[in-house]
């Protein structure tokens, strides 16, 4: 049921401290299965930093489509411009990944975007602004930042840029869940 879904320091140092919620008791072993369901669902939100309706939208989405619910919707997810810049290693966070974006920091194929959510596609090539800041910012993040190693897309931290090469496959989703109670408790 514990997992790591922030990527802050702290929420990594109260995890390792206390494996059990706060407060003088306890809750109970067993939970019900609309409870599992909750907790997955809520994973998901705040890994990927969604609102709910967004998050409808998305298993929306990948209902209509063919193949596995729960993996389409998830590898929707790892397709979002903000979830990109994040594994490619150039923001800390995901939140650092999505105000930059929000602030123009960012182009997709030459065009300022200012919407995390957007879906990256193969052919894809997202770059810093040409700004010196910009620039000196962004280095500074890419020098200290690991970057994840995916399969779908090409990080050039020394360009400070990213390209899409194909979609992502259920491998490279890195998020540890149980995608069928998810499936089962939206689709109530």
């Amino acid at each position: 049921m514990n997992a790591q879904v922030y990527e802050s320091s702290g929420a990594v140092r109260s995890l390792e401290r206390r494996p059990y919620p706060p407060g003088m008791f306890t809750r109970r072993g067993k939970q019900s299965t609309y409870a599992l369901g909750l907790a997955e669902k809520q994973k998901i939100k705040h890994y990927y930093g969604l609102s709910e309706k967004q998050l409808r939208r998305y298993f929306e989405r990948a209902t209509r489509m063919k193949g596995n619910t729960g993996e389409l919707m998830l590898l929707l997810c790892e397709r979002r411009l903000d979830n990109v810049i994040r594994r490619a290693g150039l923001a800390h966070s995901r939140p650092q990944a999505r105000q930059g974006i929000v602030h123009c920091h960012f182009k997709l194929n030459g065009v300022k975007l200012n919407k995390p959510s957007a879906l990256v596609r193969p052919g894809d090539v997202i770059t810093v602004r040409e700004r010196k800041n910009l620039h000196n910012m962004y280095r500074d993040v890419t020098e200290t930042e690991r970057v994840e190693p995916a399969g779908w897309f090409n990080a050039e931290p020394e360009h400070l840029r990213v390209i899409v090469s194909g979609y992502p496959m259920p491998a490279d989703v890195s998020l540890p869940i149980e995608v069928g109670l998810v499936v089962e408790f939206m689709s109530r």
